[in-house]
């Protein structure tokens, strides 16, 4: 293989290792998503080998964060019972959630005008999963998980969105509708991706479901005249 390709396969894999393996650096995203109210929880994998190592541990909370959070709903009624709960998780990419969850965060807001929503949680050790946990202790409607994805050769700092209807501990992965790609090396804008989650959503109340059976019938094509001409 040429040098310049040896080299070019070396650091996108180291940064993809990187990606993996470095920590959240939770005080940071939490500055970042100022002055929207915000909640730090760990899941029940101590520290991130052990959270590389053992999935299931990254989809339950701590049992001290799950006290945390039943007493702040327990003293704070107004921190419960909400129509949207956001999570942000590490994932397997704390460097995307580092670099772009804030925003994406602030643009899923505002596109959730009128609805009512918890604290922000950021969660370190996370896996999808955590957030049924934490939304069906904060009692909401809707739990919307920003999560880092597995990093590839070409992208180390992508983000995915799932959002479950109900949550509870025990739903599954066809439960969930999922947005992914976000990032800024050619895929989904954080705009863009809140926007197709705000329809997702809106549907998702409506209808008292997600997942597999709701689908995203995206922006509507102009007609044939319209369109350019592919002959």
């Amino acid at each position: 293989m040429p040098l310049d390709a040896v080299l070019t396969f070396q650091r996108d894999h180291a940064r993809a290792r990187d990606a993996v393996h470095a920590p959240l650096d939770a005080g940071a995203l939490v500055a970042d998503l100022a002055p929207l109210r915000t909640l730090v929880v760990d899941s029940a994998a101590g520290d991130r080998a052990i959270y590389l190592r053992r999935p299931d541990l990254g989809r339950s909370l701590s049992a001290t964060d799950t006290a945390l959070i039943a007493g702040i709903v327990a003293d704070d009624p107004s921190a419960a019972g909400c129509d949207v709960a956001i999570v942000v998780g590490d994932g397997l990419s704390a460097t995307g959630v580092q670099v772009g969850a804030a925003q994406l965060v602030r643009s899923i807001v505002a596109e959730l005008q009128g609805l009512t929503l918890a604290p922000v949680v950021v969660a370190r050790g996370a896996r999808v999963a955590l957030g049924d946990a934490i939304g069906a202790a904060l009692r909401a409607r809707i739990v919307i998980m920003v999560i880092g994805e597995r990093p590839g050769l070409s992208v180390a700092d992508s983000l995915g969105l799932y959002m479950t209807h109900a949550p509870r501990i025990g739903r599954v992965d066809s439960e969930r509708n999922c947005i992914s790609n976000i990032h800024a090396r050619g895929g989904l804008s954080p705009v863009a991706a809140a926007a197709i989650l705000g329809r997702l959503l809106r549907e998702s109340l409506r209808r008292g479901l997600s997942g597999v059976d709701l689908k995203d019938p995206g922006e509507a094509l102009p007609p044939p005249s319209e369109r350019d001409d592919c002959a």
